[in-house]
């Protein structure tokens, strides 16, 4: 194996040695060199030198080896054709380009070495392969042009048709390009060189690690959007003033879309025509997510698992296709800010929770459907079975059913709804005439096409399913001719059919029968008739494959000419089953409709959490309200034990916020929102250990882009701000942030800010707009009960020694922190009252930190921390026995009497 890995680049091979073979996998190699090449060598694909060890590792194939001309053998690895989509799929979700080279004509009838050509390139986020692909979540492929710190951005799916562009040109445009691609989430970004050059280029590298590619720059060149723009390609959709901006802006945006068409025809080796809705965005409207929030708020998946259960997403999602379920993520995703976009999404889920009986019948309608939207771009990409048209033909069939019923809305989107739905029914005729009821999955196979269909179709399905009995015809027509009885036909490989006459007929032979060979016994003869004969069975099975191939193509293309009407219809849809879903998640969930208004209002009554609501028994999870107004209520300072709920709660404010935002119902009894224009998080830290920083560090730089770019009309949740360094600290900067944001002059957004420091409860004397909550707590026999329910003012317990029992603490821990916190409670009132006293007092009135302790020392407290006399008082007898022992000197039979000893002793206590 040593001499195979000792070549370890195709770079460095001489090449006036290679085999002509090589040469030409050496050719493909040269065009494609950052993608693994798997090259079609009859009936496998087959990977050489750098390639096969990659790949073999990857695949867990043996790695072997082939002569190449060289004096060692190129190391090399295959996978067989009929197998080979799996392990093209496996190299690309472990982040790989793969370049597919297949033989480009028939190897019987190649002329020396058969053409080969790299027909496609896969990469993770140009793969259309529903097998490679999550069904209800899009495929994005990103694409940044930087010119300066000012960004273009376009995204696309293509295997959905949907493509976006936007520009980012003023303010903090690193961390909006960020937020971007976190909405996006993409498979796959590539970007310009200037981009490498970027002070953010690492970070975003580091917080979305997919495949990223460096275009060159002439596919940024604004050109080729412009002229795929005023193609001939019909209803194309585009923002016509913001597409014909004569600016930087429009620059920027154009040269993005620019090279990620480039990039989407090299890797398809084919023209895209299928994106026909382009559409360009402004940030400003949609409420923008940063990382953070959207990690805290567990929006698609959790914290922990980062699985899709136990998210908002998968506690309101009841969509039944595909299409509807990826719509219903991008709502959820962005959540819109003005409310004439939301009142019409409002209207429609209104009208469907209302018509319960519909309802159901569009529910059963459209469940089964198939996936419209990804069919469409692969039939416009030719990447489409017969299968495939079969599901499509199915699924066009429900379509004028669906049409009926849904023509029966009028609300709101479902006017939309009514204009784009297209029933397709020229379509689904085709299909239905032209296509077998179970064509086979390879499309060189034959049996694609109904009977019926096309005349030399059938034709030549006869002669060659009856070949053998238009040959049995023959031979008695012969025997009857010439009056040779013991004639037969035959057939061999070397001659094809042929008529057999014994020697003792040879006599009788007519002289249109050609000699072909002779044996002992026999003479064989072919005719005219027979070889044209042979020749029409023969090829009839090419034949008919070819033409039936060539048929489904040509039918292939007829549909991809109306793409864009299957693309309106697959929206159609997609919507008709989101509003459909949420009708069906607020009947059934008793959520209700929303009042949105631009004012700064937030009133909330019994506000419940939509996801804990879910995972707990029916009815047992405790409502809660919420109510922030312009002035005198503007942040809640939230006190309570930890395992209360005051994160839940949090939480529960926000997700009611995006859900009403994104057109949903909610779960409350009422809700009163003014627009949120962002929502911003700190819930929850951990160290970052990949670049070094700690968990302070790590909430500092959250609160800094909280602080730094919130406005009046945000929304702030702040947990726990400050408990990563010393208690005074902490206090100190949770302080001065508290203030910072209810200074009307500066932030005043509506804020819950939950906190163990009970002395920022004196804030709500101080400083209009700051309120005091708690969560409820009752003692009942020493024990605490966690009530769940948010009650105005503050409380100046944790309850953290009750928490620490409750989560299984052992006893003896759990006693000497009473203990200790009764001494320290103590000492407090001695020296210095409350810290917050201890806050504002002179600075010689404060103890002196201790350097070699490293902590404040307070007279008083230093036996406290002492841990001799920490434990003294309770030592264990039994334990202290036990440590006592030296079990290598006992006998077995002092041992079992020391233990019955102790059992006794351990009873009396």
């Amino acid at each position: 194996m040593t001499d195979i890995q000792d070549l370890l680049t195709y770079k460095t091979l001489d090449r006036e040695r290679i085999t002509p073979m090589m040469i030409q996998y050496l050719e493909q190699k040269d065009k494609w060199p950052d993608a693994i090449l798997m090259f079609r060598l009859g009936d496998f694909y087959e990977m050489f030198f750098d390639d096969a060890v990659t790949a073999s590792r990857v695949l867990e194939l043996a790695l072997t080896a082939r002569d190449c001309g060289l004096d060692k053998r190129a190391p090399m690895c295959g996978v067989p054709h009929h197998a080979a989509q799996s392990y093209m799929q496996k190299l690309v979700a472990h982040g790989f380009k793969v370049a597919v080279c297949d033989q480009m004509e028939d190897p019987a009838l190649a002329k020396g070495i058969v053409r080969r050509a790299v027909t496609r390139i896969l990469t993770p986020g140009t793969i259309t392969d529903q097998s490679g692909l999550e069904d209800n979540r899009n495929n994005y492929l990103v694409c940044i042009y930087r010119m300066g710190m000012q960004y273009g951005l376009a995204a696309a799916d293509l295997t959905t048709g949907t493509f976006e562009a936007t520009q980012l040109v003023t303010g903090n445009t690193s961390a909006k390009l960020q937020n971007q691609i976190a909405r996006f989430s993409p498979s796959e970004m590539i970007c310009n060189e200037s981009f490498l050059k970027d002070p953010y280029y690492a970070k975003i590298i580091e917080q979305f690690p997919v495949l990223m590619s460096i275009r060159p720059d002439a596919d940024f060149s604004s050109d080729k959007i412009s002229a795929y723009l005023s193609g001939p390609a019909p209803d194309k959709k585009k923002s016509q003033d913001l597409w014909s901006m004569d600016h930087v802006q429009a620059l920027l945006y154009r040269s993005a879309a620019s090279a990620l068409l480039c990039y989407l025809e090299d890797t398809q080796q084919c023209p895209i025509s299928h994106l026909h809705n382009i559409s360009v965005y402004r940030l400003e409207e949609t409420m923008e997510l940063d990382i953070s929030t959207r990690r805290n708020l567990e929006m698609t998946e959790t914290i922990r698992t980062k699985s899709r259960k136990g998210s908002l997403l998968w506690a309101i999602d009841r969509t039944k296709t595909a299409m509807g379920g990826r719509l219903l993520r991008r709502w959820l995703e962005q959540p819109l800010i003005q409310v004439n976009d939301i009142i019409p999404r409002l209207d429609a889920v209104e009208e469907a929770k209302d018509s319960f009986m519909l309802r159901q019948e569009l529910l059963e309608a459209i469940n089964g459907l198939h996936d419209l939207e990804r069919l469409t771009s692969r039939i416009a990409l030719g990447s489409v079975h017969a299968r495939d048209l079969l599901a499509l033909r199915n699924s066009l069939a429900k379509l004028p059913a669906i049409a009926d019923l849904t023509v029966r809305y009028t609300r709101g989107l479902f006017e939309e709804i009514n204009r784009l739905l297209d029933t397709l029914e020229d379509i689904c005729t085709l299909l239905t005439e032209s296509l077998a009821d179970d064509p086979p999955l390879g499309l060189k196979e034959g049996g694609l096409l109904k009977a019926g269909y096309d005349e030399e179709v059938d034709r030549l399905r006869v002669l060659s399913r009856d070949g053998k009995s238009l040959i049995m015809n023959l031979e008695a027509a012969e025997k009857e001719k010439t009056g040779i009885r013991t004639m037969k036909v035959g057939y061999n490989r070397v001659f094809g059919y042929y008529l057999e006459v014994s020697k003792g007929s040879i006599s009788m032979v007519p002289e249109y029968f050609i000699r072909k060979q002779t044996l002992a016994n026999a003479e064989r003869y072919i005719t005219e008739e027979l070889k044209s004969l042979e020749d029409t069975i023969l090829g009839a099975q090419q034949k008919l494959i070819a033409l039936e191939y060539d048929i489904f193509c040509r039918i292939r293309e007829q549909i991809s000419a109306q793409s864009s009407r299957l693309q309106n219809t697959s929206q159609a849809i997609a919507m008709l089953d989101v509003l459909l879903s949420l009708g069906e998640l607020a009947d059934r969930e008793k959520y209700i409709r929303p009042v949105l208004d631009d004012s700064d209002t937030l009133d909330i009554i019994d506000g419940r959490h939509p996801v804990v609501e879910k995972m707990l028994p029916a009815g047992s999870f405790v409502p809660n309200d919420t109510y922030l107004d312009n002035l005198d209520r503007r942040i809640i300072i939230l006190t309570g034990p930890n395992m209360a709920g005051k994160s839940t709660y949090m939480r529960q404010v926000a997700l009611i916020i995006l859900l009403a935002q994104m057109g949903s119902f909610v779960p409350a009894s009422s809700a009163h929102i003014g627009i949120v224009d962002r929502i911003f998080t700190r819930i929850g830290a951990s160290d970052d250990l990949t670049s070094g920083q700690s968990t302070f560090m790590v909430e500092m730089n959250e609160v800094s882009v909280i602080l730094r770019n919130a406005t009046r009309r945000s929304l702030l949740l702040l947990d726990e701000v400050g408990r990563g360094t010393s208690t005074y600290d902490g206090l100190s900067i949770a302080w001065a942030i508290l203030e910072f944001i209810s200074d009307p002059e500066v932030i005043f957004a509506r804020t819950l800010f939950a906190t163990h420091y009970h002395e920022l409860n004196m804030l709500e004397k101080q400083i209009t707009g700051i309120v005091n909550a708690h969560v409820d707590v009752d003692e009942r026999d020493g024990e605490i009960i966690f009530l769940h329910h948010i009650a105005d003012g503050g409380t100046d317990d944790s309850y953290g020694i009750e928490v620490a029992r409750l989560a299984g603490v052992p006893v003896e821990v759990v006693e000497r922190a009473k203990d200790i916190l009764r001494e320290l409670e103590s000492e407090r009132k001695i020296h210095g009252g409350p810290l917050s006293e201890v806050l504002h007092a002179d600075s010689e009135k404060l103890p002196s930190p201790d350097p070699m302790k490293g902590q404040v020392d307070i007279p008083g407290l230093s036996d406290i921390f002492d841990r001799k006399a920490r434990y003294s008082v309770r030592i264990d007898p039994i334990r202290q026995e036990l440590k006592d022992l030296d079990i290598s000197h006992m006998t077995p039979l002092e041992a079992m009497n020391t233990l019955y000893a102790m059992i006794l002793k351990a009873k009396e206590e």
